[in-house]
């Protein structure tokens, strides 16, 4: 079994067509089953990227509407919904006196940093973060977290 971090940059290229959503899809649908973690946040940042994608004319209306309840079904049956409690909330600031993250990246990448450490207690593999953003994805390794970049990847 293999285990995934997505980011919102990640996971967005599931949905609407950009460089690596082919590669993305792949990796979710391969055998056998991934363990996919995100952060709940994610569902925030996701459904803006969307929002964004219709008003600057990318995305239909009727699409948003289409893209956003298959994302929505997949948070419940496809993702392990991590929330920000009080630990990752700790960790994302001390992340971001170290490293130039945003907000929103601090967290994704400390939600990570826990979940790798839940997996190594439990006996599973390490995970790999996937996300799009070079500054996050630089933090990260630096963190000791494997990284892929759908970018990447044609």
């Amino acid at each position: 079994m293999t285990c995934y971090y997505l980011d919102a940059s990640g996971l967005v290229k599931r949905y609407v067509d950009e460089t690596g959503s082919q590669w993305l899809r792949r990796l979710v649908a391969s055998e056998p089953p991934q363990l996919l973690f995100t952060s709940r946040l994610t569902i925030v940042e996701v459904t803006s990227a969307f929002a964004r994608r219709v008003r600057d004319g990318t995305v239909s209306a009727a699409d948003f509407t289409l893209v956003r309840d298959a994302f929505r079904a997949d948070c419940l049956k496809d993702y392990r919904i991590i929330p920000p409690d009080l630990a990752v909330i700790d960790r994302a600031c001390q992340l971001l006196e170290r490293y130039p993250l945003r907000a929103y990246d601090a967290i994704h990448l400390a939600t990570a940093l826990n979940a790798q450490a839940f997996l190594a207690r439990k006996g599973y593999p390490s995970l790999t973060f996937i996300s799009s953003d070079q500054r996050l994805n630089g933090a990260a390794e630096m963190e000791g977290i494997e990284v892929a970049d759908p970018n990447q990847h044609s």
